[in-house]
């Protein structure tokens, strides 16, 4: 008689893993709304109560899945903004981000996507208010080397994230160019600006 063929019982902690991933995969894919257990057990070719012993259900999962990404980019950032001159540290910040949009896109997609009305976590928003107050600093020091009030310390860094953000949506569908030249434009753009700025901004006169 032949021998029945058993599949390997994984660790608990190797399991979750592994839910992440596949849970990640289809959140990107699908969406929140559309994605479901039933998919993702199957994926993971496990049973649906195994995803809820984990998790206790889709959101929860959803949830840790936001949480990991959003830990990695925030670490990320915060990781290449770690040394330099606050010009370099411009760039390093567009280039980390950018890096990650090109090599973690299902992770990217999650992000990027609106959160469960029921859920907290998930939300664009509260990635780009945590990679704004991490890169916040270098324009603090930018701006006191130049003179500047640096009270407009915190609106060029959300205008800075909110820039890079946008550019990594357009650019998953793009592809082209590279993200080193990308970042090189994008960070140059930022820096020419801040570089130029007057000590006191004011808008037009609508004189052309």
């Amino acid at each position: 008689m032949a021998a029945r063929k058993t599949t390997r019982r994984l660790p608990a902690l190797e399991r979750r893993a592994q839910l992440v991933d596949v849970g990640r995969a289809v959140f990107a894919k699908r969406g929140y709304e559309a994605a479901s257990v039933e998919e993702i057990a199957t994926r993971a070719k496990v049973s649906k109560p195994i995803v809820y012993e984990h998790f206790g259900g889709k959101e929860g999962l959803y949830a840790v899945v936001v949480d990991r990404e959003m830990d990695y980019v925030v670490r990320r950032i915060a990781e290449a903004i770690g040394s330099g001159t606050p010009r370099e540290r411009v760039e390093h910040a567009s280039l980390a981000f950018l890096t990650y949009v090109r090599d973690h896109p299902d992770g990217f997609a999650v992000l990027s996507q609106d959160s469960p009305v029921t859920s907290t976590h998930g939300r664009m928003s509260s990635l780009l208010n945590d990679l704004a107050e991490r890169v916040g600093h270098v324009f603090v020091e930018a701006l006191r080397e130049a003179g500047y009030d640096t009270k407009a310390a915190p609106i060029y860094a959300h205008a800075l994230v909110g820039m890079v953000t946008f550019v990594g949506k357009w650019w998953t569908d793009a592809r082209s160019p590279r993200i080193e030249e990308v970042a090189k434009h994008m960070s140059a753009l930022a820096w020419m600006g801040l570089r130029h700025l007057p000590k006191q901004p004011k808008l037009g006169s609508g004189r052309a």
